[in-house]
């Protein structure tokens, strides 16, 4: 019987992402983000939301921090907000919104949970969309390595462990739309595929100028990681001629070849930019040297993934549609294929030859359809069936020897969910939005008792 241990020192997190929990909009000398902006935008947001309340963790931080304690974890990864640090963009440092920080992250270090900060999740500030349209300018790169530096040299004493941006693609390909409103913030029209490009390169190169930041201004040593949610093609059957199709389908799929090989191999995928030709993104001189940085780990968003067959095609592969009874959660991209988290690792340390590399998984959860029962409880069976199998692929790419060194739960509350407001539930606590009441729910208990057992339970 397998039991499903864990080694020692495996590291046990929860993770949240500032807009989506903060609230506190224009506190303390916070001025706009994008999101603000986009959420504000009449149809964008569904049901009119916006992140201006969201779960009020900027006033009741210090009771969530309590709920960090009571489940076990001894890892929080969570985001600092550009537009707190830096209100403009650049220019003068707001002493104000790192003090907040600096209160949180002492929090958390009295009770001896680790900080692990993201840098950028998506919350970019409006004045440089307005100035020269964020991630379409090389000079945002620059830009955000000094927002880095400010926030480094003032809070690197501190925290030890940073992730300069999370999920390139996101607030990339997802933000920018060819000839047509994309479904992301900052909802910005171009003309070609080229522009899109663009800024996902622009965004790699903040994470090179960002790591070659931290490292120059951090008084301590450190940690310095990426944090993708990279395509992951899952083998039909994990036969020889499968498992080979899928590292074939790897580069080649959506953006991986322009965003996740580059920023771990120095290189674009060439077969990439064959198919890109002349939409391919401008490449300075220089560039893929600063994005190709050594960093110290690699963060994995992973929630699903598709299943590639070899075939006797002109690319050697296809991918599989999903039959209209396939398992989903509460939300239209959230297939469960737990077998995706275990070859995201295997990908990264087999396909693109880097098994120096450690791995942790920085987020892993799912929406579910969570109800208050009369009892005053959620009962998110459907949850703890998701986590429970992706932790077992972790266990998995542990046993078999692949450097995985911690997994940090998506998310500890409810929260803020991008486009979808706050009708999809991704926390592990329920949150009354209008009360602000947090209730565990009994996913929050079952993982407690992994991380007190050390083991899927």
């Amino acid at each position: 019987m397998v039991s499903y241990q864990f080694p020692s020192g495996f590291q046990w997190g929860a993770a949240t992402a500032a807009y989506q929990i903060e609230g506190a909009i224009a506190a303390d000398g916070r001025r706009p983000s994008v999101w603000d902006t986009f959420s504000e935008t009449p149809g964008r947001v569904l049901n009119g939301d916006t992140g201006a309340i969201a779960c009020d963790h900027y006033h009741c931080y210090d009771d969530d921090v309590k709920r960090m304690v009571d489940l076990g974890i001894r890892h929080y990864r969570f985001s600092i907000a550009w537009p707190r640090i830096i209100p403009e963009g650049r220019g003068a440092v707001n002493e104000a919104g790192i003090d907040f920080y600096r209160r949180l992250v002492d929090c958390l270090r009295d009770h001896g949970i680790t900080p692990h900060a993201t840098l950028f999740h998506w919350d970019s500030p409006q004045a440089l969309e307005d100035a020269y349209g964020s991630w379409r300018d090389r000079q945002m790169a620059y830009d955000f390595a000094d927002y880095v530096t400010a926030v480094v040299q003032r809070l690197g004493d501190r925290i030890t462990h940073w992730m300069t941006l999370n999920e390139i693609a996101c607030f990339t390909h997802l933000g920018y739309g060819v000839n047509q409103v994309p479904p992301h913030a900052p909802g910005t029209v171009v003309s070609q595929p080229k522009d899109v490009w663009q800024t996902s390169h622009h965004a790699l190169l903040a994470h090179g100028l960002g790591c070659q930041a931290i490292r120059a201004a951090s008084p301590q040593p450190c940690s310095i990681a990426l944090v993708d949610n990279f395509f992951v093609p899952v083998p039909i059957s994990e036969t020889p001629e499968h498992i080979a199709a899928c590292q074939k389908a790897f580069s080649r799929l959506h953006s991986n070849g322009g965003i996740i090989q580059p920023a771990l191999t120095g290189q674009y995928s060439p077969a990439l930019l064959e198919q890109l030709g002349d939409q391919a993104p401008d490449i300075q001189a220089g560039d893929l040297a600063i994005i190709h940085q050594p960093i110290d780990a690699l963060g994995i968003n992973i929630y699903s993934g598709m299943y590639v067959r070899a075939a006797d095609t002109d690319q050697g592969y296809d991918v599989l549609d999903f039959p209209s009874g396939y398992p989903r959660m509460h939300m239209p991209w959230l297939q469960v294929i737990p077998d995706a988290l275990y070859w995201s690792i295997r990908h990264i340390s087999d396909t693109l030859d880097r098994p120096d590399l450690q791995l942790f998984i920085s987020e892993n959860g799912c929406a579910a359809q969570d109800q208050v029962t009369d009892q005053g409880e959620v009962i998110d069976s459907d949850r703890i069936l998701y986590l429970r199998e992706h932790l077992r692929a972790a266990h998995r790419a542990v046993q078999e020897g692949y450097p995985l060194t911690g997994y940090f739960v998506w998310s500890l509350l409810d929260n803020f969910e991008w486009a979808w407001g706050y009708d999809r539930r991704f926390g592990i606590i329920y949150v009354d939005y209008a009360s602000q009441t947090r209730i565990p729910k009994a996913s929050y208990y079952w993982y407690a008792d992994c991380i007190s057992q050390n083991r899927v339970v």
